[in-house]
């Protein structure tokens, strides 16, 4: 057993195998991150890594609405959690008004995404249960599943076959509750889980289905109410996640689904039960950003030519693309030193897209992951495809 005082040498041990792996992370200070320009460390940047997808986080009418909150006293903090004081009319009014947006019977309103899957899955799952995920899930998907308990079925990306030969496994063993699990648009990849395949398959062999939309909602379907909507199966999927993250421009998420279910959630998910709730004022800003997102056909349809051009053009200048339909788009590179490189290089050519590697993508995928807003000017995207393709020659990406 490893004394308490290796800790330090354990630690530092560990910090140097991941520089070793080209592996390390920094924290760094940025100002202006919601803006498609942003400055960071004295240089200026265009923001090419922001989930901001809408450009709604800079959006005036969400600072107005939380100073109008401000001054009608509801407090910039919340109490406690909501089942112990309680909640303010707001929210109630917020969740109202996201069951009717997702045309569900009910919505509960969570502190962020990560604890929404966290406390969904947790609360649904045990050990005598089966859940099956894609293996390009998101994080917070794998880690509620591993607090489940519940034995893990991981299906090849977007494999319904795979999916398929899991299921049969799972009946074979007598598993009689099962849950399928997927991102609706995969962050790492920007492509889109085949839902009506899932579908079939989640009511041929009689289990459940919860759909993460973090990286939909807002951006897909009519008033951006997620790819489930878009495709018209939105009632055949038990469970919705949503963040306001994202497309939103603001904070939290919310589950929406039938009222049976939303009400399971609020006596088990212990993300939810045991947490402070958002405070009021983000409640109000969150609401006025609904009606923006409602309203946002313009801005999704100016988001995604941009996105068209941007994928066009990366990929006839020879790059390697994933099958992104979506404003994520990354150029996969392989290995990690030639991604931090090519990054440090897109800086200092005033360009912000972050290196991802491993363990958030599998060994060899190391990749820029480029996300689009509906905010940047024509122009600026140009530019930035122009110096993309220099560093590309430049590093030996593309010929």
């Amino acid at each position: 057993m490893r004394a308490v005082n290796d800790w330090d040498q354990w630690i530092e041990e560990e910090l140097g195998r991941r520089a070793e792996q080209d592996l390390t992370r920094e924290l760094r200070v940025v100002t202006e991150s919601s803006q498609p320009v942003c400055r960071r460390e004295g240089k200026t940047l265009l923001n090419l890594s922001s989930n901001n997808y809408l450009g709604l986080a800079g959006h005036p009418q969400l600072a107005e609405a939380m100073g109008e909150a401000i001054e009608r006293g509801v407090g910039a903090g919340s109490p406690s959690s909501r089942l112990i004081v309680g909640h303010e009319e707001e929210t109630a009014l917020l969740e109202s008004e996201l069951a009717n947006w997702q045309k569900s019977e009910e919505a509960l309103v969570f502190g962020n995404g990560y604890m929404a899957n966290l406390g969904v899955l947790s609360a649904l799952l045990g050990r005598e249960d089966a859940v099956f995920s894609d293996r390009f899930n998101h994080a917070s998907i794998v880690d509620g599943i591993r607090l489940s308990g519940a034995t893990h079925y991981r299906y090849r990306h977007r494999d319904m076959d795979h999916l398929e030969n899991h299921l049969k496994k799972a009946d074979q063993k007598g598993i009689r509750r099962k849950v399928i699990v997927t991102d609706a648009v995969f962050s790492m990849d920007g492509d889109l889980a085949p839902l009506q395949e899932i579908v079939y398959l989640k009511e041929r062999y009689g289990a459940a289905l919860f759909v993460d939309e973090a990286h939909s909602v807002g951006v897909v379907g009519t008033q951006g109410r997620g790819l489930a909507h878009d495709l018209g199966i939105a009632e055949q999927v038990d469970l919705h996640m949503g963040t306001f993250s994202k497309a939103f421009g603001v904070y939290g998420a919310y589950v929406s689904g039938k009222r049976e279910w939303i009400r399971y959630l609020i006596h088990t998910a212990r993300s939810f039960i045991y947490t402070t709730a958002l405070p009021p004022v983000m409640i109000t800003a969150i609401r006025r950003s609904l009606q923006l997102v409602k309203q946002g056909a313009l801005l999704r349809q100016y988001l995604m030519g941009k996105c068209r051009y941007f994928r066009e053009e990366l990929s006839q200048a020879g790059f390697r693309l994933t099958d992104s339909m979506t404003p994520i788009i990354p150029i996969v590179l392989g290995e990690s030193s030639t991604t931090l490189q090519f990054s440090k290089r897109l800086v200092d050519c005033g360009v912000l897209a972050v290196a991802i590697r491993p363990p958030t993508v599998p060994k060899g995928e190391a990749r820029i992951r480029f996300s689009l807003m509906a905010s940047h000017r024509d122009g600026d995207v140009q530019e930035a495809i122009r110096k993309i393709g220099q560093i590309g020659h430049e590093c030996k990406v593309i010929t």
